[in-house]
Parts: C-alpha cells; sequence; structure tokens
C-alpha cells in the first residue's frame, strides 16, 4: 500500500478538480478519464496543471507529491496557465514596493501608507472607507515616487551634457598643443577617428580628454588591437588601458553619486512636507 498516491485530476476548463488515488500513471489515466466523464476509448494526455509539464513516465509520476494536480487534455486542447485576478491593485505594488521593512521615522512603526496600500490589495471596495487624509497620503506617495524618477533622470542627463562638454573642449584644446602629440600616423583600421588617435598619442592623461563612448571603444579593443593602432609596445598600450578604464570608473561612480543625492533630497523633501499635514489632521482630529 506504500505506492497510493492521491491525486487531483480536472479537464480543460478547470471548472472542477477530482480526487482519486492510484499507484501508476496509467491508472491515473482510467480512473481519471472517467472522473472527468471521458469515455474509455478517448485518447488523453497528462501534464502537471500548473506549468504544463507533460507526463508519461511512471518514475516521474511516483516522484511528484501527493495531490499533485494533473491536467487531462483531449485532442487539440492545449494547457494554458490559470488565470489570476488582483482587482485591479497589481499597481500598488509596483508604486509601493520599496521593501518590508519600510519603517515611519516619525514613531517606529511600518508607515501609515503601506498598511493603507496592503488594505486595498486586499480588498479595493475599502477604499470607500478611507478618510481624506488617508487618499491623500496614498495619492502623495505616488506621485512623490514619480517625481523623483523625473527628476533624477534631468539630473544624469544635465550632468551628462556637462561632462560631454568638457571632453570636447579638452578634445579641442589637445588638437592645438603639437608638443603633446607623437607624430605618428592616425589612421585607423577599426573605427577610431583621427581625432580620437591623435587624443590617444598625447603625452598628458589623454584618458581625461575622451568621451565614454570613446573610452568604451578603446576597451573594448583590447591591448592586441591598440598596440597596432598606436605602433605602441605593450607595456605602455596596457598603462594606457589602465588609465581609460580607471577614468570610466570613475565617471560611472559620480553618475551613481548624483543619483544617490537627487533620491536622498527627495526623500528628504517629502518628509519634510509631509510632517505639517500629519500635525494639521491631528489638531483637526482634537478640535
Amino acid at each position: 500500500m506504500s505506492g497510493i498516491k492521491p491525486c487531483k485530476v480536472c479537464n480543460f476548463s478547470r471548472q472542477n478538480y477530482y480526487g482519486v488515488v492510484v499507484v501508476s500513471l496509467s491508472q491515473l489515466k482510467v480512473k481519471g478519464s472517467e472522473a472527468l466523464g471521458y469515455s474509455a476509448d478517448t485518447s488523453v494526455s497528462v501534464v502537471l496543471d500548473d506549468d504544463g509539464t507533460i507526463v508519461e513516465d511512471d518514475a516521474y509520476f511516483l516522484c511528484l507529491p501527493p495531490n499533485t494536480k494533473f491536467m487531462f487534455l483531449q485532442d487539440k486542447e492545449m494547457w494554458k496557465p490559470a488565470k489570476r485576478f488582483d482587482g485591479g491593485t497589481a499597481w500598488l505594488m509596483q508604486s509601493f514596493d520599496v521593501g518590508s521593512d519600510t519603517v515611519d521615522s516619525t514613531n517606529g512603526g511600518v508607515e501609515p501608507w503601506r498598511g493603507l496600500a496592503d488594505q486595498l490589495r486586499q480588498d479595493l471596495a475599502s477604499i470607500i472607507l478611507m478618510s481624506e487624509a488617508d487618499l491623500q497620503s496614498l495619492v502623495a506617495r505616488v506621485l512623490d515616487r514619480r517625481e523623483e524618477e523625473r527628476q533624477s533622470r534631468e539630473l544624469l542627463q544635465l550632468y551628462l551634457k556637462v561632462v560631454e562638454k568638457e571632453r570636447s573642449q579638452d578634445l579641442q584644446q589637445g588638437e592645438t598643443v603639437p608638443d603633446e602629440v607623437d607624430g605618428i600616423e592616425v589612421d585607423s583600421a577599426v573605427g577610431f577617428n583621427a581625432k580620437t588617435l591623435l587624443v590617444l598619442k598625447g603625452k598628458t592623461s589623454p584618458e581625461t580628454r575622451l568621451s565614454n563612448e570613446e573610452l568604451q571603444m578603446v576597451l573594448k579593443q583590447g591591448v592586441e588591437t591598440m598596440m597596432d593602432e598606436l605602433g605602441w609596445d605593450r607595456d605602455r598600450t596596457a598603462v594606457l588601458l589602465q588609465a581609460c578604464e580607471e577614468e570610466l570608473r570613475k565617471r560611472l561612480q559620480q553618475v551613481q553619486a548624483m543619483q544617490s543625492l537627487s533620491a536622498h533630497s527627495q526623500c528628504s523633501n517629502s518628509t519634510s512636507t509631509t510632517q505639517p499635514h500629519k500635525e494639521e489632521t491631528k489638531a483637526k482630529r482634537r478640535k
């Protein structure tokens, strides 16, 4: 009796599930077909209800846990995932997903808006019981996050424009200084233009006068290719690529620091604007 396995079966529509107890896959097909009202000569295939995995091997069937759900498919029927409805509240998790350990710095507990969001996710109709202050708290949270993202993008774009402008000015200055160039030919076989090679052969920190795209292109080519392009030995070329990599990494760190600063600033502004509203609400309740 140790081989007995309780199972659940359903048809393509998943309208009803029936429980059967079997000892093998072949017996599952027989009892399952009977439970679903199929005739004895009906050809069916068995798949897992959860993910549509086809079950056609007894060894695999016996490895499955008890009460596994199986779907019986007839000719031309195909498995589809079960539809799941969230009551239109999926946007709550996207707008308020900041981690389950978020706390309110004022009272040391879970932030009020998070409790309201969870309440709406469980029962959307509960919105009619919420106070005006609660609704404003939820709306303000969504607007704050969207405004923070917008300002972060604008700040990043502004920073990149300034960096590119500075690199362009440095490049122009480098072209007018003949004593910084080795005087080697600047023709390129891998896509470098004359200006880029001219800067690379400069003697004073050439990596600082390249754009982000140019730095990435240099690193992508590697030591061997750049040795041919510049006409340098391996050691000198490796030092240049290392300097380019360090410069690109430093710029990326600066961008991340600006984004972090913007996010911190927005968070501080949000706290300072919502605190007076909380005090006003408390005052009204006292009256």
